[in-house]
């Protein structure tokens, strides 16, 4: 089986760090779900990620991730966190974050917005997914 995507090893402790930073809370299948979402960021080819090759700039892009400002976002990710980033590197998707483009957390009891960049995919935990609307073809 291919890889969803090239990597090196270095991004996946930067995918890891990220999945904690932005999840952890939400246990190993809702990091996973931050990690799918990651991970068809890079292989999409639409929106505005069309020139995002690599799992460090999609991590990097500007405005993306709350994350990456995060406490939790910094020192290596465990061993655990690495292998949760390579499923999601490897082959690992899930719904509701399966083709997912984006997601939120609207907040403590609030509900899902209909819309965010995209169409209301699911929600899982706090998260709300959104996947980029029907009309636009990603090639995930």
């Amino acid at each position: 089986m291919a890889n969803r995507c090239k990597y090196r090893n270095s991004e996946v402790n930067l995918l890891g760090r990220l999945m904690r930073s932005e999840a952890v809370g939400e246990g190993r299948f809702g990091m996973k779900l931050v990690g799918n979402v990651v991970i068809n960021r890079v292989v999409a080819k639409c929106l505005s990620f069309k020139n995002i090759n690599t799992i460090t700039q999609a991590i990097y892009q500007k405005n993306q991730f709350a994350g990456v400002s995060a406490k939790l976002f910094y020192g290596n990710a465990t061993s655990v966190e690495k292998r949760l980033a390579l499923d999601c590197i490897k082959y690992w998707r899930a719904y509701p974050a399966y083709a997912a483009l984006f997601y939120q957390n609207p907040g403590n009891n609030k509900p899902c917005r209909k819309r965010f960049y995209g169409t209301y995919a699911g929600k899982f935990k706090k998260h709300c997914f959104y996947n980029a609307d029907s009309n636009i073809k990603c090639k995930l």
